[in-house]
């Protein structure tokens, strides 16, 4: 058996390293973002509507009003809530609607937000009542829905649905 050892010099050491290191930095940067196409139309969609602004119900009631959605001008509810800290499986289910829209309640667990509550007037092709909720941090949107108060009802995001 033979055996060869070899000592490198500090100096060679610590210039592989940093050889390596500017390699590595060189293909993290190189590579492009990844970004899904359904994330990309939800961007694009968000795009066009203002979700920040939001101080009163007039303007929770007018955010609505950007989605088509007619609403009676004074709210059923305007309350605080807070976001729980953590997700049991409905409030789970209840932010992958939101993420569906581009909006994501997990930033906000533990946060104390406002949400408004109005009577949707215009629901297209339904008779019962239809409600319409805005969630509010800081004066943006960050979530919401619009949902029919049947127990066999609905719910959906903002986005009016397709015919």
């Amino acid at each position: 058996m033979f055996v060869c050892t070899v000592r490198a010099s500090t100096l060679k050491f610590f210039g592989v390293i940093a050889a390596a290191l500017a390699i590595l930095c060189a293909v993290v940067l190189s590579v492009p973002e990844y970004v899904p196409v359904s994330t990309k139309a939800v961007t694009a969609a968000a795009e066009q509507y203002r979700y920040k602004g939001l101080k009163t119900k007039d303007d929770a009631a007018r955010f609505l009003a950007q989605f088509g959605w007619e609403v009676d001008p004074e709210p059923l509810e305007v309350t605080k809530i807070r976001i729980p800290e953590e997700f049991d499986k409905v409030m789970k289910s209840y932010n992958e609607l939101q993420r569906g829209q581009g909006l994501d309640l997990a930033k906000y667990r533990g946060k104390e937000v406002m949400r408004y509550t109005f009577r949707v007037t215009n629901y297209p092709d339904y008779d019962g009542v239809v409600m319409a909720n805005v969630i509010v941090w800081r004066n943006r949107a960050v979530g919401g829905d619009v949902c029919s108060s049947d127990v066999t009802g609905f719910i959906h995001g903002f986005e009016r649905p397709a015919k």
